[in-house]
């Protein structure tokens, strides 16, 4: 009887310190979890990049700046937008981050009633901040905190200036725009021709089209059927550019045209690359993306206030098909 009872003792014993040991694992364990725990807590913001042309080098490029400067200043962010400028899946993505109530939304801008209604009414009924990158829209009609990006109407100017470089005071010019006259394109056009405007020998056309492959090739058919001594393109909006170039290339050599672009278009880089443009704008995405992260948790925090209503420009430059042969 007594050895049964040492025996019983001993498989309790054992049977308790297997789960003691269990528990002791655990509880090890989940102290391990706890930074991580911790680190998700620290992240007291959390923001939204909202664009129209996912998976692109551009936005790429902006979503990766503002991520990471996001994450520096202890803060989570989120990329999210359309692709192929879907303009009413983007607008959608803004309205559903308002009504989530992010603590900030960083989006590119659209010159467009829905989306200045968005930002004017219902993300201000939130009292969320909204800064526009890459593209504006006017401060007045939007109540956005600030804008982060290029001076547009510049860019446009030293496209322009390329152009005289390049081609002489002489020629005439297509403008290839967009029929809406977005804010930020329009900057950019007022910008060239405030520098043609002191060469009569230049002439311009402006040519209107859409995002529509279709559209863009039938646009720029008609400008070479009514346009014969054409010696320049200028796609005001990148995205026009690879369509556009296709067609001129289908109906003659490229070469002999000089044409020039924007860097924000998908195909933009690797046109250049090809030497199918001969210049293009190149702007500072990176900047963009850690300079919008960094101002609007500086709002949120309130270590700057008022942001400057007139925005923060982000540096530009041309970049020559031969700097990238």
């Amino acid at each position: 009887m007594r050895k049964m009872s040492i025996l019983i003792i001993c498989i309790t014993c054992i049977v308790l310190g297997y789960f003691t040991l269990a528990l002791a694992k655990k509880a090890f364990t989940a102290r391990e979890d706890l930074p991580a725990a911790a680190d998700e807590q620290d992240m007291k913001y959390r923001l939204v990049l909202i664009t129209q042309e996912l998976d692109t080098p551009f936005w790429d490029k902006a979503g990766i700046a503002a991520k990471e400067q996001a994450r520096k200043d202890g803060a989570s962010l989120e990329v999210w937008g359309s692709y192929g400028k879907n303009q009413e899946d983007f607008l959608k993505k803004l309205e559903i981050a308002i009504q989530s109530k992010v603590d900030g939304i960083i989006v590119q801008g659209l010159d467009t009633p829905e989306f200045k209604d968005l930002v004017k009414v219902k993300a201000a009924f939130y009292g969320i901040p909204i800064i526009t990158v890459a593209n504006d829209v006017p401060k007045a009609e939007s109540l956005r905190k600030t804008y982060v990006g290029s001076d547009q109407y510049l860019a446009g100017e030293l496209i322009a200036e390329q152009l005289i470089d390049d081609m002489g005071h002489e020629g005439k010019v297509i403008l290839m725009g967009d029929k809406h006259k977005e804010y930020y394109l329009q900057q950019r056009l007022n910008g060239i021709h405030e520098v043609l405007k002191d060469y009569p020998g230049i002439r311009t056309v402006y040519a209107e089209t859409t995002d529509v492959r279709e559209e863009i090739i039938a646009s720029t058919q008609n400008m070479l059927n009514q346009n014969p001594d054409t010696d320049s393109f200028i796609a005001i909006k990148a995205n026009i550019a690879e369509a556009m170039i296709q067609e001129i290339g289908r109906r003659s050599q490229v070469e002999p045209y000089y044409i020039y672009s924007f860097d924000d278009g998908p195909d933009s880089l690797s046109l250049l690359k090809q030497g199918k443009l001969d210049g293009i704008i190149e702007q500072s995405p990176e900047k963009m993306g850690s300079l919008s992260a960094e101002l609007i948790l500086k709002w949120l925090k309130d270590e700057e206030v008022p942001l400057k209503s007139d925005g923060y420009l982000t540096d530009i430059r041309i970049l020559k098909a031969m700097e990238e042969q």
